[in-house]
């Protein structure tokens, strides 16, 4: 399958999610229409009626039931009709995203940035045009959160978990997403489940609500509540009876009830607001989230991380979705209890407690469970939003692993940058290992040098989650990632670009002792002079090699090329080439081996008018 064939696929379901979009409008409108009619037919009957007594009441049965009816029939139609216009803008937005449009739609992930992450920044991995937004289909704060810790994890070292563990968790995410790859109807289904495009529930929230330990026993208060409640009930009934056959009401009882039911709810405040506060913090869209949850449990998996993600949501005696479904019942009596005409009865009725031990009886059933299902959703929609993006670039492979004994290494065949346009990306190979553990890139401005070391570390990174890769092979080891790239100064911090630059490098150097690295450093040590910067590099690259670090450095100061001499057998220059040609420059962008021997320093001076 070709990545042509995807973008037929879906043009073929984007035109008839259009067609079935068209159909539910005009029947939205023809019984929305019929109900307005059927509504002025009764208003018209009961003035009749009204005026002269003809026809009976009963008249209005008809009338009434088809009203409904109706009712039922157009709220089925709005569902329908917001699920397939979900689905024409999910549709919509895979054509964007192979046709290189993307950057406009979907999620940045700005809030997970981290300026000191020892990779993000260079990589490009948040923000507008980012890795994260490119991948992220989540429709939870949970998937979104659960693919920028997966983003991010090249940075721990492998201390953290052996070369082994890495290699088999990393190849248990890619036969899940080799098996959700071709499942269309199911990552559909998945989008447009529920009423809700964007499910707001927040999972720490969540899980902090569900872990407070909060002594309320329903056990105990409920038979207490609900007595209390009829006592109350019956007390004023009295007294309106009263009324009515007296004309004088006994309203004692009553008011010595509510006395009673005030202490009681004083006495329990503190324990009901951790239960009632704390969810209304939590519980947004927990209907969607059920929905979601029911099409997921509906579904047979064959990969192991599949079947053993949709394992939790059947860990207790009801499945997820449903336990979450009656969470979001108890959620809406929650959210009823602000309103004036329950406020009236909330004391008479103890409203409050009897919602407060409602939750609790299903903190107590469920509680344990609720991270565990927010923490399998988030894998769950990370992995769709991987099998979508190996669905849209379905000629990338998907990387092999060297065995973890192996020192680092890393051989790509025509690597491109994954988040430049198809048409504006060459590609090229690059092979670190053996007698090539460094590549030393010279090469003039603008000729590519900092794009190819994105294209290898985000690749590398792509790899590491489990997705497939942009390149026709690639073959590396477990590594963590360093990068020296987009490194800026800080009014605020007081950090010039050369004390920020040497920090990150002294990162990743440190990193390095922990475990193989792959490093990547654009115009190393630029901020200082040509001595300091050839002394300064000879070290760093000593002390990478010597931990096992396998990279590349890009540089403008060919001094820095001699160091092939000083590790032979270690390092190897590349460069990168341009022509000049009708006082224009070009570029082809194409990694060649050995120095380069041009420059076009001058030449762009020229190019803007400077007398050089």
């Amino acid at each position: 399958m070709t990545t042509a064939d995807s973008s037929a696929e879906y043009s073929q379901r984007l035109a008839v999610r259009q067609q079935t979009a068209g159909i539910l409008e005009r029947r939205h409108f023809w019984v929305g229409n019929l109900r307005v009619a059927v509504l002025v037919a009764l208003a018209v009957l009961v003035w009749r009626i009204a005026r002269s007594g003809s026809p009976s009441g009963y008249s209005l049965v008809p009338g009434i039931v088809l009203f409904a009816a109706l009712g039922t029939l157009h709220s089925r139609i709005l569902r329908a009709l917001d699920q397939a216009r979900r689905a024409v803008r999910w549709y919509q937005w895979g054509q964007a995203r192979i046709e290189d449009r993307w950057t406009a739609m979907g999620t940045t992930g700005e809030e997970f940035r981290q300026p000191d992450h020892v990779y993000a920044e260079g990589l490009d991995i948040f923000g507008r045009g980012s890795l994260f937004q490119l991948l992220s289909v989540a429709r939870s704060r949970m998937g979104r959160e659960n693919l920028s810790r997966w983003l991010l994890s090249l940075a721990g070292g492998l201390s953290v978990q052996p070369s082994a563990g890495r290699i088999k968790e990393i190849e248990e995410r890619q036969a899940a997403v080799a098996e959700l790859k071709p499942a269309l109807d199911f990552r559909e289904a998945i989008i447009t489940a529920g009423e809700q495009e964007v499910i707001k529930a927040d999972p720490a929230s969540l899980k902090r609500w569900a872990a407070d330990n909060v002594v309320l026993d329903y056990r105990r208060w409920w038979p207490w509540a609900l007595l209390l409640a009829f006592l109350n009930v019956a007390a004023l009934s009295y007294a309106v009876r009263s009324l009515v056959l007296t004309g004088s009401a006994f309203w004692t009882p009553f008011l010595l009830l509510l006395l009673v039911n005030g202490l009681v709810l004083y006495r329990l405040r503190t324990r009901m607001s951790t239960l009632l506060d704390g969810l209304h913090d939590a519980n947004h869209n927990l209907i969607a989230l059920a929905e979601v949850l029911r099409v997921i449990e509906g579904r047979q998996f064959q990969s192991p991380l599949l079947c053993s993600l949709q394992a939790h949501f059947f860990a207790g005696d009801l499945p997820a979705s449903s336990c979450i479904a009656k969470l979001a019942g108890l959620s809406d009596l929650e959210d009823a209890r602000h309103g004036g005409f329950v406020r009236l009865f909330d004391r008479p009725l103890l409203f409050s407690l009897q919602v407060a031990l409602a939750l609790n009886r299903w903190r107590a059933r469920y509680s344990a469970h609720v991270a565990a299902w927010l923490d399998a959703l988030g894998e769950f929609e990370t992995l769709i939003g991987l099998a979508t993006y190996a669905y849209e670039h379905s000629e990338d492979p998907f990387p092999q692993w060297a065995p973890p004994e192996s020192p680092a290494m890393l051989q790509a065949e025509s690597l491109g940058h994954p988040l430049l346009p198809a048409a504006q990306c060459v590609r090229n190979s690059v092979l670190l290992e053996g007698g090539s553990r460094l590549l030393l890139v010279s090469g003039s401005n603008m000729s590519g040098k900092s794009t190819l070391l994105r294209a290898i570390g985000v690749n590398t990174v792509l790899a590491t989650i489990g997705a497939p890769v942009c390149a026709r092979a690639m073959r590396l080891s477990p590594v963590s990632v360093g990068v020296s790239l987009h490194i800026s100064d800080s009014l605020q911090k007081g950090v010039s670009h050369f004390y920020a630059e040497i920090s990150r490098i002294r990162q990743v150097v440190d990193l390095s002792t922990r475990g193989p690295v792959l490093f990547l450093f654009d115009e190393l040590l630029q901020g200082t002079n040509s001595h300091d910067r050839r002394v300064g590099a000879q070290g760093i690259v000593q002390a990478l090699l010597r931990n096992g670090a396998i990279g590349l450095i890009t540089t403008h100061d060919l001094a820095l090329t001699a160091l092939d001499g000083v590790f032979p057998g270690s390092i190897t220059n590349v460069h990168f080439q341009e022509k000049l040609e009708a006082g224009k420059l070009s570029f082809d962008y194409q990694l060649r081996p050995g120095v380069v021997t041009t420059s076009n320093g001058l030449e762009l001076m020229k190019s803007v008018g400077l007398d050089v």
